[in-house]
């Protein structure tokens, strides 16, 4: 696996989100730009593979009297990010080798 496709760097950005505490989707759509460009439109058919692949669960709770739709990551989704982060380190190491002449700066 290596994260030159979008959909890969995608999931592993959605799963480490929402794995720092449950959320919901426009504020995962905001935390998620902070390091790449996304939009809603692009985000919540992600969120819904995701928890279709059982690595998201959600649950609703009322907000200002609507119902806001809350992901949290599954034990399987957990395994899944950590395999994300370990092809990410990996990977990184060998973009830092390239570019840098394998002095690490």
């Amino acid at each position: 696996m290596t994260f030159n496709s979008n959909a890969v760097l995608l999931d592993a950005v959605v799963l480490a989100v929402v794995s720092k505490d449950g959320t919901y989707g426009y504020k995962i759509t905001q935390d998620i730009r902070q390091a790449i460009e996304i939009s809603e439109s692009t985000l919540y058919p992600v969120l819904r593979r995701l928890e279709k692949d059982h690595c998201l669960d959600t649950y609703d709770m009322e907000f200002a009297g609507r119902n806001r739709r809350y992901y949290r990551i599954t034990d399987r989704g957990r395994e899944l990010l950590a395999n994300y982060l370990s092809v990410w380190e990996s990977y990184k190491t060998s973009v830092d080798q390239v570019l840098y002449g394998g002095d690490k700066k």
